[in-house]
This record gives structure tokens, C-alpha cells and sequence, in this order.
């Protein structure tokens, strides 16, 4: 084949730059035959996670129980917003350290991310917002620590999870639902992320099939244990409908009015577990509040599946925390170098 004096140029050209590379690897101090180089470029920065924190100490007559969180912490001076995740688990488990996809995405976006386990039945509303509230004072009695700016806090949860963050979203200033340790701080939020929530417990199986109606009319299911409790000794048991103000008030639709703090609300459109009508009665109530809400609605999504899971989503609600409550911002006299918080 003919080679034109260019193209010899350019092979020469590129044996002496592949030399040149090879001769400067022989000058590192780790340089040995058959090694290989690599360059990475640094675009990402590091993320602390802090497991068996314990943010509540909880007494009851005969023992002490300590919840948990998990917090994530972008290593870097800046002052950071935080949001505090609730797991969903049907009122009867808290698996905090769950929907790590969602957590590690906003620790990346630069929030101070903290997953915070809650009581579950047989515990009584109003226990597990007490604990979502004790969970928000603690990161703000704790702020200093971990690199957050305590006038910028929002909460996050899915289906019972949803209800604990929709609960908080809510019920800003009510005091009486902050019990336990660090009340001198506020337990108030200034975002609220609710997806396929429960905002009503006398409705979750609204437009459902008779056959579900007839659970949810049950004394034994979840959300009539959690408001009224197991059955014992000459106590039968009661249904979510036995007091319909009592479901109300535990309800974050009945504490839904003005001046509350911005919402994005999603649901799945195929959700057969938590009615899709939750998540609407909760954005009617909020809008006439004349609050700023979002309200998505994901197309073929049932409850907790694998389109949650998905970047479009997460990018959404990682993107409405960033216009929500803004993003990491630097420290007067901070170095911009990463440095501990802790």
C-alpha cells in the first residue's frame, strides 16, 4: 500500500509520543515492566455515611428504646441543606436503610441526607410523628456537626413513609406533637416530598374493589391499629370509620390549610395498594390553601416498584429539593478543599 509522506509523518509522530508516555511511566516510584496507567479525572466528591445514629431515646414505663437514623454527608465545608427520608412499611416496619438510590442521589446533589427509622404498630398515633419531629430537632441541634444549615430542611417519605413526611409538611408550629429530647429547636420543615403517600386514613382504598373496601372496614387493618389500637381485654377493637373526626385529626388532610411549606406530591396511576385519590385529595386541599405544590402523577406505576427506581424520577425530586430549598452554599473564612464536618 502507498504511504504519502504525511501519513509517515503521523505514524512517526505517534511512536515518539507513545515513547515519550512509556519513558515517563519508568520515572514513577511505583514503575515496574507490564504495569499499566490510568488518569482519572475528579468530578465527584466524597460522601460520609454514619449508620446507628441514635436520635430519639424513647421512654416507656419498664425500658428505654433508642431509634435510629442513617445520615449521609457530603465531605466538603460548605454549609448544607438536609432532608430526612421516612420508609414506608405499611405502619408495621421502618426499614430506614432501604431506597439507597434515592439517598445517595441527593447526598451527591449536596444535601445532608439522614434515614430515620419511626415506632410502627403496636405503637399508637401519634408516636411516629413525634419521632419524625425529634428526628428534624435533632439534625438541628446537630447542625454544626454535620455541616447543615438549619433554616433549610426538608422531609421525604414513601406510602406510610409518605404520611409520616406529609404529617410534618403539615403541621408546622403545632407544638403539641414534639415530645422527647431538644425541644429548644424547632422541629418545623421547609419542603415536603410525599410519593404514593397516604394523606387520609379513612379513605386509602378509595375507588378500590368491594373486597378491599371490606379489609380496609376492618378493626385489625394497619390504620386502625395504628389509631386505635389491638383489641384487649374487654377493648374489641375499632374501625378506621368508629370515629371519623378522630381519623381526621391523624390525618395530615385535616391539618392541611394555608402557609404551608412547598409539596411535590407523586403517585402511580396503576397503585393498587394506596389509592391514587389520596394523593389528589391532598393537592386540592393544598392548592386551596394557595401553597406552592407540585403534583406528578407516573404513568403505569404501581406502589414501591421499579419505575421509583428510575433516574427521570429521582432526577425530579433531587432537582424540586434544589429549587426548593437551594443548594450547598460556602462558608465565610472556609476553604473550598474538602474538610470534615465531623
Amino acid at each position: 500500500m502507498k504511504r504519502t509522506a504525511g501519513s509517515i509523518w503521523g505514524v512517526m509522530a505517534m511512536g515518539l509520543a507513545m515513547s515519550a508516555s512509556a519513558a515517563a511511566q519508568t520515572d514513577w516510584p511505583g514503575y515496574t515492566a507490564g504495569a499499566q496507567a490510568m488518569r482519572v479525572e475528579v468530578t465527584t466528591g466524597q460522601i460520609d455515611t454514619i449508620g446507628g445514629v441514635i436520635y430519639s431515646q424513647v421512654k416507656s414505663t419498664r425500658a428505654i428504646r433508642q431509634l435510629r437514623m442513617t445520615v449521609m454527608v457530603p465531605r466538603t465545608t460548605d454549609l448544607k441543606p438536609a432532608i430526612v427520608y421516612f420508609p414506608g412499611g405499611g405502619f408495621i416496619s421502618a426499614d430506614h436503610e432501604k431506597y439507597s438510590e434515592m439517598r445517595m442521589a441527593l447526598a451527591k446533589a449536596g444535601f445532608v441526607v439522614a434515614a430515620a427509622e419511626y415506632r410502627v404498630v403496636p405503637d399508637k398515633y401519634p408516636a411516629l410523628v413525634e419521632d419524625g419531629k425529634a428526628a428534624v430537632r435533632y439534625l438541628r441541634a446537630h447542625a454544626q456537626d454535620y455541616g447543615i444549615d438549619p433554616a433549610r430542611i426538608g422531609v421525604i417519605g414513601d406510602s406510610a413513609g409518605g404520611y409520616v413526611a406529609q404529617m410534618l409538611g403539615t403541621t408546622n408550629g403545632e407544638r403539641a406533637f414534639d415530645k422527647g429530647d431538644f425541644l429548644d429547636n424547632s422541629s418545623d420543615v421547609q419542603a415536603a416530598v410525599t410519593l404514593y403517600g397516604i394523606s387520609d386514613l379513612r379513605s386509602i382504598g378509595e375507588g378500590f374493589p368491594a373486597a378491599v373496601q371490606k379489609v380496609h372496614q376492618s378493626p385489625a387493618v394497619t390504620e386502625a391499629l395504628l389509631l386505635n389500637g389491638t383489641a384487649f381485654g374487654t377493648f374489641p377493637g375499632a374501625s378506621i370509620d368508629s370515629d371519623a373526626a378522630k381519623a381526621l385529626a391523624a390525618s395530615p388532610i385535616g391539618h392541611a390549610g394555608d402557609n404551608e411549606p412547598p409539596f411535590l406530591i407523586m403517585h402511580g396511576t396503576a397503585d393498587t395498594l394506596v389509592s391514587p385519590a389520596q394523593s389528589k385529595h391532598l393537592y386540592e386541599a393544598l392548592k386551596k390553601g394557595q401553597n406552592k405544590v407540585d403534583y406528578i402523577l407516573l404513568e403505569g406505576a404501581g406502589h414501591g416498584d421499579l419505575p421509583w427506581y428510575q433516574a427521570p424520577v429521582i432526577e425530579r425530586v433531587v432537582d424540586w429539593f434544589r429549587q426548593s430549598l437551594g443548594g450547598p452554599v460556602k462558608r465565610p473564612g472556609k476553604s473550598a478543599e474538602p474538610g470534615a464536618n465531623l
